[in-house]
């Protein structure tokens, strides 16, 4: 019977082990398109993101803001990158924080320098 007790703790010891060696950390490198909405209106912008670790680099283009590289992170399933942008001949940066919501998308808010806020969708592209 000590030997069936020693036997299921060894096997209950290795479980979480290898669940965590099978564990895939999340990259999001690639090409996503958003949707954002907002009090300021809707957009659809497309992010390329490019992952190293925790840390995010990439390029920002829409028909709003025009064409942005930036700087952010990525941890724990939740991301935050920001660009600056001209908005009407006013230097603003426009800040994304959101999270995985599956493997292929994400969502969250963003922040329009203090001047309206909204939220976004994403969705990695092919």
């Amino acid at each position: 019977m000590r030997r069936l007790y020693t036997l299921l703790a060894a096997i209950l010891l290795m479980v979480p082990a290898a669940a965590q060696s099978q564990e895939k950390k999340a990259d999001i490198s690639g090409k996503w398109l958003f949707s954002v909405t907002s009090e300021l209106g809707t957009g659809t912008p497309t992010v390329t993101f490019k992952q190293s670790g925790d840390s995010l680099t990439g390029h920002y283009s829409s028909a709003t803001f025009g064409e942005a590289d930036f700087r952010g992170t990525f941890k724990d399933q939740k991301l935050t990158f920001s660009i600056k942008v001209d908005a009407g001949g006013n230097a603003i940066t426009v800040t994304y924080s959101g999270q995985m919501d599956g493997e292929n998308a994400m969502k969250g808010t963003v922040d329009f320098g203090g001047m309206g806020a909204g939220t976004f969708t994403g969705k990695r592209q092919p």
